[in-house]
């Protein structure tokens, strides 16, 4: 009802346009506050949890995560994208990070041929650009509210993945599947020293089978040991119902330096990753989609050490400038990674008994080929002279390929590449 008399106000123009026009763009970040601090009320919550110590508890965390903005824009798809003062931002809540200086001047040094085999990715969009856009100097911020933190089970586990995600190289003899466990399909590169990864990752919205499962593309970049020390910084575009509340893909970062034991999350769903560009909201969800036997959309991106600060960068497409993860939050980061994974990774919690139907990437096996099956093209690894070399000797794993498969391959168009992910439950994958 306020929208529907606030798109009549707004259509007025008989008298005090000046002033009409005024209330026009002051209005909808009144109704965005006023949601902002209706969100107990409007939340799908049990009314007996209202009153709890968890719920009080909640909201204090919120207070932490949620910085005051300069403005805030209310997306069709139902987040509030917060435009928060850069020097501001969660980030530099980290003990680690007291003293950073914020490298608003960008990275010292670029891989020399990042154009080489350059993407041809789309522009990706967001559907809060629709209502607006945040400032310069400012960072989108997709607000956490409480119902993300009750979908997750707890603040502490709110933005986290599990130890379980981890595929240790060489995989170890194939194991039955156990409850709520990760399954990947990835390619890799070991055996050398790398300061940097990139690909184009096809952007498809895989089917989720149950509330608690996710499937993601990704690229990984590790440094350590299996066994509580492994660093890794990563970065694509997940489907997940737990984290997110909708089945949207959805662009995403992560970083850990204790194998996903106590550090590190999703996004800037805690302190560590420092935001720069003013266009592109973390978590937030992007278009367009892949359709089987249709149009094929692709995100490239590339993450880069800078060897004048050792603070790790990502670029998404030719042009944005994403941010950094600082040299501080690590420890074996802070030199290089020794190895990158690029691929597919998903949860089956074992739904009735049968492996799950979750998708991953396009739900088609490798052997679908293009248009079908999800793909990584243009890979490629940045070396200690800072050559972004798509020259890589990869090697292919994937725990469950009846489930999930595989495939590697390489042309002149798209360099090293390949195929992979799959529909899970199936005659062969029971």
């Amino acid at each position: 009802m306020a929208s529907q008399k606030f798109a009549k106000l707004c259509s007025l123009s008989d008298f005090g346009w000046m002033l009409w026009l005024l209330i026009c763009l002051v209005y909808p970040m009144i109704l965005v506050e006023s949601a902002h601090e209706m969100e107990v009320v409007n939340t799908t919550v049990d009314p007996r949890l209202r009153n709890s110590a968890k719920f009080k508890n909640i909201h204090k965390h919120l207070s932490t995560l949620n910085k005051p903005a300069v403005m805030s824009i209310e997306s069709p798809d139902g987040d509030i994208i917060d435009c928060v003062a850069r020097h501001q931002q969660i980030a530099f809540d980290h003990l680690l990070l007291k003293n950073h200086k914020l490298q608003t001047e960008g990275p010292s040094v670029w891989p020399v041929n990042k154009a080489a085999n350059a993407s041809g990715s789309q522009r990706i969009q967001q559907l809060w650009h629709q209502n607006g856009r945040c400032p310069e100097n400012t960072v989108p911020v997709r607000r956490t509210t409480v119902a993300d933190v009750l979908r997750s089970g707890s603040k502490r586990r709110y933005g986290r993945k599990p130890r379980a995600s981890l595929i240790q190289i060489p995989l170890p003899q194939a194991q039955p599947v156990s409850s709520a466990s990760h399954e990947h399909a990835i390619a890799y590169a070991i055996g050398n020293q790398y300061y940097g990864a990139r690909a184009s990752i096809n952007v498809w919205k895989p089917t989720i089978n149950m509330p608690y499962e996710f499937s993601l593309s990704q690229i990984w970049l590790l440094a350590g040991s299996f066994d509580g020390d492994l660093n890794t910084i990563e970065a694509g575009w997940q489907v997940s119902p737990e984290l997110y509340g909708d089945t949207s893909p959805r662009l995403f970062t992560y970083w850990t330096s204790d194998a996903y034991q106590t550090t590190g999350c999703y996004d800037l769903g805690c302190s560590g990753f420092i935001q720069l560009t003013n266009d592109l909201a973390i978590g937030a969800a992007i278009s367009p989609v892949s359709s089987l036997g249709g149009s094929q959309f692709d995100i490239q991106i590339l993450i880069w050490k800078d060897l004048a600060t050792s603070n790790w960068w990502m670029l998404l497409g030719d042009n944005t400038l994403v941010g950094y993860w600082p040299k501080e939050l690590f420890t074996h980061l802070t030199v290089a990674a020794n190895m990158v994974q690029w691929g597919g990774e998903i949860v089956n919690t074992n739904p009735s008994g049968h492996h799950t139907s979750t998708q991953m990437g396009s739900g088609q096996f490798p052997s679908g080929g293009f248009e079908r099956a999800s793909y990584f093209r243009n890979l490629a690894y940045v070396d200690a002279s800072y050559q972004l070399l798509p020259q890589i000797n990869l090697h292919a794993q994937a725990e469950h390929p009846n489930c999930y498969g595989i495939k590697l391959s390489y042309n002149t168009a798209w360099g090293n590449y390949f195929f992979y992910g799959g529909p899970g439950l199936n005659a062969n994958c029971p």
